[in-house]
């Protein structure tokens, strides 16, 4: 490429067409802004005219894709990857999964994010097809299409697996599906009880749109069990625990953010990738991830994870989901609130005294029992969640 190259907005949804308009981009070299289709059109708008008034930064390696992420901080910033990087974060992935003759990735992740974005792009260059889920039809009818068609890779978030484990009781996966990643927010270890007794092959997994999806991922054939956390590296990839903060270096990593200085240096000194997540290495060196940095919830001075007090309601009898998030308040500065979906044997008293085991800092104040958890690009979603739920807040 020569002169000023700017980023073509590709307007993207889970569907067959989308498949084919970034295989095309991608094999004409043709650098692309990925826009998500269920954006409100003032949104989609308003990002095609970003990618009209900045070009691409010259030099470098030959970019590939712009995907744009939100993060914590609810304003879209653009992350540019080379095609290098993509091709190397597929190949990592393909060295941890493995592919088969006869492998068909299911989509249900949009490809306009790096989670739906990477399916299509690992099956393009390894010359397997990514199908397209269902529009319509909730769990039955993903139940239904993942047996239809063969489905041998999946990847979910972990509020996805959830629902379909809610609504379809006696839902079992067909010996077909070899392996299910699970990725976007760490999955309870209730979820991984259910997919364990189900026969469900759930794979956590790690990553984010800097990396192209997978950092770490358990092993394909791993029994799922919370205590292995995200499982180790990827080849090629390295992780490290410094301030708290999970940082990353090696291959399949991001440009930039673009356009130049829409989001924060995220670049250590020695070159590593500071994410936004907290977390931990055990000693294989399973990555295990705490939560996110900017989610600690400070009341009355003292800082509670919301991650630890969720996983400890999501093992209460009854809790089948929970969000925990922070709300304002004028004596404590923030309160702990926590939305709820309830299962069949929840019960008020039993949950109001389970709450006593809990910190007087870490008992939620304010509870929400809600049908499903609200979701941003399908994952929980706390700032939302302390916006739209105000209203249905109660004491607990």
């Amino acid at each position: 490429m020569s002169g000023p190259v700017h980023p073509v907005p590709l307007e993207l949804g889970i569907d067959a067409r989308s498949v084919r308009l970034l295989a095309r981009a991608w094999r004409e070299r043709i650098p692309v802004a990925c826009l998500d289709r269920r954006l409100a059109a003032e949104d989609r708008s308003r990002l095609a005219a970003l990618c009209r008034r900045h070009v691409l930064p010259p030099g470098g390696r030959e970019p590939g894709l712009v995907l744009f992420t939100t993060g914590t901080t609810g304003e879209p910033k653009g992350v540019l990857l080379s095609r290098r990087a993509i091709e190397e974060a597929c190949e990592a992935s393909a060295a941890r999964l493995g592919w088969r003759p006869r492998d068909r990735w299911g989509l249900v992740l949009s490809p306009a994010r790096a989670g739906g974005a990477a399916i299509v792009l690992r099956c393009l260059l390894a010359g397997r097809p990514a199908v397209p889920g269902p529009a319509r039809g909730g769990p039955a009818a993903l139940a239904r299409w993942i047996a239809e068609e063969g489905i041998t890779l999946l990847s979910l978030v972990p509020a996805q697996l959830a629902r379909l484990f809610r609504e379809l009781p006696g839902w079992r996966p067909p010996p077909s599906l070899r392996a299910v990643l699970l990725g976007g927010a760490a999955p309870s270890p209730a979820l991984l009880a259910e997919a364990a007794r189900r026969g469900v092959p759930a794979l956590p997994t790690w990553g984010m749109t800097e990396t192209f999806g997978q950092v770490a991922t358990v092993p394909p054939g791993t029994p799922p069990d919370p205590a292995l956390g995200a499982g180790p590296p990827l080849p090629g990839r390295r992780v490290r625990v410094r301030e708290g903060r999970l940082e990353v270096s090696g291959i399949g990593l991001m440009e930039g953010y673009w356009p130049p200085g829409s989001g924060p240096d995220p670049w250590s000194p020695d070159g590593w990738l500071v994410t936004s997540d907290r977390g931990r290495l055990d000693e294989s060196g399973r990555v295990h991830v705490l939560g996110r940095a900017d989610d600690v919830i400070v009341t009355g001075g003292e800082k509670v994870d919301p991650a630890a007090v969720e996983a400890f309601l999501c093992r209460l009898p009854g809790v089948d989901e929970a969000l925990v998030f922070g709300v304002p308040d004028g004596t404590w500065g923030e309160l702990v609130a926590a939305a709820i979906v309830p299962g069949d044997t929840f019960s008020r008293e039993e949950f109001r005294r389970a709450l006593g085991s809990l910190s007087p800092a870490e008992r939620p104040r304010r509870i929400a029992l809600v049908d499903g958890l609200p979701l941003r690009g399908g994952k929980p979603d706390r700032r939302r969640a302390s916006r739209l739920l105000a209203v249905l807040l109660e004491p607990p």
